[in-house]
């Protein structure tokens, strides 16, 4: 099948989202839209080369209107979240911003992630009930109006209407969220038809896109939103829990935390539907003809250690988002290790 420019080979896909970062800059100036291209700018060091004088600009253009705003006693018309994070940064000086670095821990991937530090806490840190809740039209969700502008590409993609936004706080290369059916409502539950369409999708963008995935987190394990919604990124390098001497990708090596693999789609929502059944919550990460399914402990039901914060896909793939420097430098494989091994099911 022909597929739309900007997925047709990851050079296009580079090229067409750092256009569009640059793009929302130019044409908005909110906050949020702000926020969304520093953090952007920030995971990628070659956007950062060509979008820092700008955010400079931005930055103390935004600067001078909120303390002017604060100092007379005048309401800032901006999202209390977006103004937050501004606030975390003005403290920070821009100056002082650290762009994300990476760094292995034996088998394991740790990022120095400081902008992704400053994201509001949202429900994927509450304590979650059931894997299946209804849609909550008035609550936060990925058809709200002003997200419009975060969109990166939208359209018809393999029969089905799909938006494809910026992650506002990425962790991943070329990190996006892909919502199908977005005016539907659907909840963040996963169902045969959207199993097999993450299945196909994988393949066929797989194909063109080397290193693509696509990763799911069900509802108490860490999602974000209650909104049916799955997580892209494409990778030069795989992720640690593909490692070939993990017994589950037949070595010899036990995998700290749960993790099945499935080359057939169809055993594949087998293993989804009686997890479904028991009410276990899951991370999944779809590969071109294979889907790990990563059951785990829900959050809420135990508490992490302080260094690692929300445990969704990256984490039980093997990565760590450290939020602090010392962290970063001190965290070691065993530690993390023995903490995916707390997520494990019995």
């Amino acid at each position: 099948m022909s597929l739309p420019p900007p997925l047709a080979s990851t050079a296009a896909l580079q090229q067409a989202f750092a256009q569009g970062l640059h793009r929302m800059l130019r044409e908005h100036d909110g906050l949020g839209v702000y926020i969304l291209v520093l953090a952007n700018a920030a995971n990628d060091p070659e956007i950062w080369a060509t979008l820092r004088e700008p955010l400079t600009e931005r930055h103390y253009h935004h600067a001078a209107l909120i303390t002017t705003a604060l100092r007379q006693g005048r309401p800032v018309n901006e999202p209390e979240d977006d103004l937050l994070v501004f606030l975390k940064l003005l403290a920070i000086g821009f100056d002082h911003l650290r762009l994300t670095e990476w760094r292995q821990a034996g088998p394991w991937e740790i990022q120095d992630n400081p902008l992704r530090a400053l994201r509001p806490a949202r429900s994927s840190a509450a304590k979650i009930e059931g894997l299946r809740q209804p849609f909550n039209p008035e609550g936060f969700h990925f058809g709200r109006p002003f997200l419009a502008k975060e969109i990166f590409w939208q359209g018809e993609l393999l029969g089905a209407d799909v938006a494809l936004l910026y992650n506002k706080f990425p962790f991943a290369p070329l990190h996006g969220l892909l919502v199908p059916d977005k005016a539907a409502g659907l909840p963040q539950f996963l169902t045969p038809h959207w199993h097999d369409y993450a299945w196909r999708l994988t393949e066929t963008l797989g194909a063109a896109l080397p290193g693509f995935g696509l990763a799911y987190n069900s509802l108490g394990a860490h999602a974000s939103v209650n909104h049916l919604h799955f997580q892209s990124f494409v990778r030069a390098t795989p992720l640690p829990l593909l490692a070939p001497d993990w017994t589950h990708n037949g070595g010899n090596r036990p995998y700290p935390a749960s993790c099945q693999v499935h080359t057939d789609k169809h055993a594949a929502w087998q293993a989804l539907d009686a997890l479904h059944t028991a009410e276990s919550a899951y991370n999944l990460i779809y590969l071109p003809g294979r889907l790990h399914i990563l059951p785990r402990r829900r959050q809420g039901d135990y508490r992490p250690a302080a260094w690692a914060g929300n445990q969704a896909w990256y984490e039980l793939a093997g990565g760590v988002t450290s939020f602090n420097r010392r962290d970063y430098e001190a965290l070691t494989a065993e530690a993390i290790a023995a903490e995916l091994a707390r997520l494990a099911l019995p």
